[in-house]
This record gives structure tokens, C-alpha cells and sequence, in this order.
């Protein structure tokens, strides 16, 4: 405990990092404060009493609910989230490997970097342009908030047109916040909202699951502490798998005297299981919410919408874990270069024992990251799909998202990228890091 207190004294030691930090809180508390700023033109009475009722809790709007912190059902400026932001990357990268443009794009360093931000802003506002008025039109049914719950119509022009402009104003702000935390804060700015989204469903959804285990005679407190235990064994195995690598050995030439070779150093290359991260379920995740955010149909009980608003159904998990699966492969791809990993290794002098430098040694590494991915691939569909056996054993179905899923593998990889920016701040400076155990990715380097 003292070595903890110390290391949390040695962070607001360093002003840069302290700086950070702060202003990454500040940035967050503004997300937060929004997210409880209705739509001009919503009753306020009308969306608290549709909490208190509980309703639109299950399905679909469960999860986005849990994305946007609350600001979905609460009819917020922020409701639509960062997801919209999120759909118009995932077809900006895969555009990036079919039309030549885009892959010019990619090789032409900060400015096209620049240039793919800029056409990812404009494919969010088409997108918005086509979820605020489905969002708008959603919150008229009865599994929302109900026609009585606007004050100049649900089918006013007016109201339309305004609070679409004020959900697509929101959702490029919060785009902004995020963009603002990466740059100056601490952590990578979207992935934090959407994690500071789901910390903030977490009590609500344990509230539910003490009062459904307390009202029933099934288990009482004895099964809750058993949730509470494979929780904390599925959060474990969670950051096993993030944390998971396969060490490649790479042999270092020495110096030749005549014939012989003298010194030359081996060292490893540690190839994560889980390259992508959480990525893969972001994307996932993404594409899911998508047709019913474009149908607006929240109450949707029959044809495609039921599958994909039936979070806990068996196709809408099938479907999910195939896309995990698929994502991870795609984003490991774009992410993990062996072409380059080979020509390093190549121009400082080093070899994969048993094989020859350059394109072997590539492929060699496109081999390993090939296999390494399936089961780690395999294994995040399984914890992404976890929710559903949660629900199967009685958890409640708020608690039962967290059992696992997207939200529990976004907190996990969150977490660790923000500590390990943290662990790389203090080691700079020659301060001890977050943790003796060597397995953050700060202290290995």
C-alpha cells in the first residue's frame, strides 16, 4: 500500500503528467454533463418517468445505452455517442485496402494521415444525417419515451430539422473531446468516452442485480458473490488475453575476426496474441447497432430488426462472434507490418535463426501472426458472447452485459493502454512503475 501511495505521489510530481491527468479529468467531467442535456423541444418529465418505469432496457438499446453513458435514453445532445464516428472509420479503413486513393493515402505520412481524418469527419455527418432523424423518430414509440413526450410534435418539421442539427453539433463535440484527451490528456481520447460511458451504467446494473437476488429466494446473497467471483475470474482471463504474446527469437550479429564470429546478442520479438486489441469489438459492435439505428425501430419484433435488436438471441451472438473474428484478422493485418518488422531486423544485422533474411523472414513472421491470431481471435468471440450464458444462469440482464461482452474487454484494454502511458511518463523520469510484475508494456520496454 505505501509503494502504491508512493507511486501515486510520484505521478503528481511530474507536472507534464500532472497536467495530463487533469485535464483528461476535465475533459471527461464536460462529456459526463452533457450527457444529461435534453433535446430542446423533450419533456424532461417525460424521460424521468420512463426511467423510473424502467423501460427500454433490454435488446439493443441496453448496449447503447451503456455506450453513451446514459445520454441514449435520456434523450441527450450526446445520445447518438461516439458510435457514428466509430461506423465512418471502420469504412474509411476497409476503403483503405480496396480503392488505390485511399492506400495513397495511407503511404503519404502526417498529410495524408490528415486528409483520411478529414473525409472521416464528413462520412460522420452523413451518417448523422441519416441516424438523428431514425434516432428522433425512435423516441416517439412506446418503448422510449412516447408521442406525449414532445412538446411540438414527434412529426414537427421544425423539431426535426433543429434537433437533428443539435445531435449532429453533439456528437462532432464529443468527437472533438476525444481528439483533445489524445492529444493533451492522457490515453486515447474515444476509446476513454466510450469506456467512461460504461463505468457510469455499472452501478445501475449491480443496483439491479442485488435488488433481483434479494426480491427472489434463488441463491440470495450466496449466488450474488458467486457472480461477483466469475466476474473477477472472467475480468482476469480478460487481461491474460490482452496481455498474451509469443516471443520470436532474433539473433543480433557480433563482430568477425578472420573465420570466426565473436559476441552477438539474442533478443526476442514478442508478437501479441491479441494484436488488435479491443478494436475488433469496437468494429463489431458498430456494425451491429447499425441497422437498427438507421431503421429507428427500437421496438422491432419481427424480420431482420428482431435478430439484430435480440442481443442475447442465438443469431444476433452467432453473427457477432463471426465479425470478432473476421475484424481481428482485418485490423491485426493493418496494424502488425511483417514486411517492415523483416526489413529492420534486416538492416541492423538480424536474423530469425533458421531463417533467411528479408522475404522469408517476413513470411516466416506472417505464418506465426496468422496462427497466433485464430485462437486469440477465437478466444475474444468467447468473451464477447459471455453475456448470453450470464443470462442463461440467471444474472440479471444489465449486470449480465458486463459478464464479459464488449463492455468488459473495452475497460480491460482501456485500462491497460491508459497505464501504460502512465508507466512510460514515470520511467522517463526514473521513477518506479504502476507495477513490479513486469507486465505492462512500459516496464518491458
Amino acid at each position: 500500500m505505501k509503494k502504491f501511495l508512493n507511486t501515486i505521489r510520484n505521478i503528481f510530481k511530474i507536472e507534464d503528467l500532472r497536467k495530463r491527468i487533469l485535464y483528461t479529468f476535465g475533459i471527461l467531467l464536460i462529456y459526463r454533463l452533457g450527457s444529461f442535456v435534453v433535446i430542446p423541444g423533450i419533456n424532461p418529465a417525460a424521460i424521468g418517468q420512463t426511467a423510473a418505469e424502467g423501460s427500454a432496457q433490454d435488446g439493443i438499446l441496453g448496449l447503447l445505452d451503456i455506450f453513451s453513458g446514459g445520454a441514449f435514453s435520456n434523450a441527450s445532445i450526446f445520445a447518438l455517442g461516439i458510435m457514428p464516428y466509430i461506423s465512418a472509420s471502420i469504412v474509411i479503413q476497409l476503403l483503405g485496402i480496396a480503392v488505390p486513393y485511399f492506400q495513397k493515402l495511407q503511404k503519404e505520412g502526417e498529410s495524408g494521415r490528415r486528409k483520411i481524418n478529414q473525409l472521416t469527419r464528413y462520412l460522420t455527418i452523413a451518417i448523422l444525417l441519416i441516424q438523428a432523424p431514425a434516432y428522433l423518430i425512435g423516441l416517439s414509440s412506446p418503448v422510449m419515451l412516447g408521442p406525449d413526450a414532445f412538446i411540438f410534435g414527434a412529426s414537427n418539421t421544425f423539431f426535426i430539422v433543429s434537433a437533428t442539427v443539435v445531435l449532429i453539433a453533439g456528437t462532432m463535440f464529443v468527437m472533438w473531446l476525444g481528439e483533445k484527451i489524445t492529444d493533451k490528456g492522457i490515453g486515447n481520447g474515444v476509446s476513454l468516452i466510450i469506456m467512461i460511458g460504461i463505468i457510469a451504467r455499472l452501478p445501475h446494473a449491480l443496483i439491479a442485480e442485488v435488488g433481483a437476488r434479494f426480491s427472489t429466494p434463488n441463491g440470495g446473497f450466496v449466488m450474488l458473490i458467486v457472480e461477483l467471483v466469475l466476474l473477477f475470474v472472467v475480468f482476469a482471463a480478460t487481461i491474460a488475453l490482452v496481455q498474451a504474446v509469443r516471443k520470436v527469437p532474433v539473433q543480433y550479429a557480433g563482430r568477425v575476426v578472420g573465420n570466426k564470429q565473436y559476441g552477438g546478442a539474442r533478443q526476442y520479438i514478442p508478437l501479441k496474441i491479441n494484436a488488435a486489441g479491443v478494436m475488433p469489438i469496437i468494429f463489431a459492435q458498430a456494425i451491429m447497432m447499425l441497422p437498427i439505428l438507421l431503421l429507428g425501430r427500437f421496438d422491432a419484433t419481427q424480420g431482420l430488426a428482431a435478430v439484430f435488436n435480440n442481443v442475447f438471441g442465438f443469431w444476433y451472438n452467432f453473427t457477432f462472434a463471426i465479425l470478432v473474428i473476421l475484424f481481428t484478422y482485418f485490423y491485426t493485418a493493418i496494424t502488425i507490418n511483417t514486411n517492415q518488422m523483416a526489413d529492420d531486423m534486416k538492416r541492423n544485422g538480424g536474423f530469425v535463426p533458421g531463417v533467411k533474411p528479408g522475404k522469408n523472414t517476413a513470411n516466416y513472421l506472417d505464418t506465426i501472426m496468422t496462427r497466433i491470431t485464430l485462437p486469440g481471435s477465437v478466444f475474444l468471440a468467447i468473451v464477447a458472447i459471455l453475456p448470453v450464458f450470464a443470462d442463461l444462469i440467471g444474472v440479471d440482464r444489465q449486470f449480465a452485459i458486463f459478464f464479459g461482452g464488449t463492455s468488459l474487454l473495452i475497460l480491460v484494454g482501456v485500462v491497460l493502454d491508459t497505464l501504460q502511458q502512465i508507466e512510460s511518463h514515470l520511467l522517463m523520469r526514473h521513477y518506479d512503475g504502476l507495477m513490479k510484475t513486469g507486465k505492462l508494456k512500459g516496464r518491458q520496454a
